[in-house]
């Protein structure tokens, strides 16, 4: 059963990596076991452990959505203006 959530902090994302450990992360944090988050979006646990190992391929729809049921939103913001415009750790 999920446990009521904790806020969380503010994470900021350059790279895949840093995304596949986020959104283990928060659905750690969030009481839920891949098997739980999957139905929550209508996909098999295994699709879930696969966005997790693998978010660089997986679509925005299916990401939005797997926050979303974990209570967070995507937001967009301007980077930090040491980066230039156009630059990632892609």
């Amino acid at each position: 059963m999920p446990t009521h959530p904790q806020p969380l902090p503010s994470f900021r994302i350059d790279t895949p990596q840093q995304l596949r450990v986020i959104l283990r992360t928060l659905r750690q944090s969030r009481g839920l076991t891949q098997a739980q988050l999957g139905v929550l979006i209508g996909v098999s646990q295994k699709r879930i452990a696969r966005i997790e190992a693998a978010p660089e391929v997986t679509s925005f729809d299916q990401i939005a959505r797997m926050v979303a049921a974990m209570g967070c939103s995507i937001v967009i913001q301007q980077a930090d203006a040491r980066q230039p415009p156009g630059t990632h750790a892609w």
